[in-house]
């Protein structure tokens, strides 16, 4: 069986961080492990408390599954702080860990930054090189590039700026800022657009984690990037479109909605 690891924060309600990334990554067909950054209080409705670990913690929480269960992909999420950052680089050259896919979580959709300047400095020094794809959504894509994209040539000049600047391919997430779910795929090479279908669902929390954690799935299991990216933008449209409503806020996604079997009936 084909494994990943998920370097992330804890979500307590489930919908987003290592929750999400391990029903995303057991729904893709792989062992599902994790090493977390920070245990967060939060629901649906936002988050009310942050409660980071340390370098050295986040350490020997890495040297256990690298030395035992060596994954074959590694998805990053959201880590605040530029030690935390700094020691996730450092294990991954240290192992020589592969298909690393960093979800370089910077700037909210609504434009507030959620790390410090100096966080974001050390993401692109220390992070950023050794992804083999980076997820950004528009705002973030923005900073990474230094060009305001408001419109698909703009995604696509910044793709290739990202690329240049850091060797690392790039899925520049467009999303309802500039377009319904078309996301950007720029691998030095070519530039490929992936067409989503535009889902009527408020309940989206997650949905970047989610969607990095299943193109960390597929790259685990041997697929290319390309094929990758497709599985994946296939699976969260499921996931998605299966309108699961809890919560008094954006709720989750249901990341078994493709699961049937003796164990996942009702009643």
């Amino acid at each position: 069986m084909r494994t990943a690891l998920t370097i992330a924060g804890s979500d307590s309600s489930g919908g987003a961080g290592i929750q999400a990334d391990i029903k995303t990554m057991t729904a893709n067909g792989v062992y599902a492990m994790s090493a977390i950054t920070a245990l967060t209080a939060q629901n649906t409705t936002g988050v009310t408390g942050i409660m980071e670990v340390t370098p050295a913690f986040l350490a020997e929480q890495l040297d256990c599954i690298f030395t035992d269960i060596f994954p074959d992909a590694v998805k990053t999420g959201m880590v605040s702080s530029s030690g935390l950052i700094e020691m996730i680089a450092d294990k991954l050259r240290q192992y020589g860990a592969k298909n690393i896919v960093v979800d370089p979580v910077m700037v909210a959709t609504s434009g507030a930054r959620l790390i410090s300047e100096e966080a974001i400095g050390t993401l692109k020094k220390e992070l950023l090189p050794l992804a083999t794809v980076i997820t950004p959504n528009i705002p973030e894509a923005e900073v990474l590039a230094d060009i305001s994209i408001t419109s698909p040539e703009a995604m696509e000049e910044a793709a290739r700026v990202i690329f240049d600047r850091y060797g690392c391919a790039v899925l520049c997430k467009g999303g309802h800022r500039l377009n319904d779910a078309n996301d950007l795929l720029y691998d030095g090479r070519e530039a490929i657009w992936f067409k989503g279908r535009r889902i009527d669902n408020p309940n989206t929390h997650g949905t970047g984690c989610t969607l990095s954690s299943a193109i960390a799935s597929n790259l685990a299991k041997g697929h290319d990037l390309k094929t990758s990216v497709q599985y994946a933008k296939n699976y969260i449209s499921g996931a998605l479109a299966a309108m699961l409503d809890l919560g008094k806020g954006a709720g989750p996604m249901n990341h078994a909605f493709a699961i049937e079997g003796d164990y996942t009936k009702f009643g």
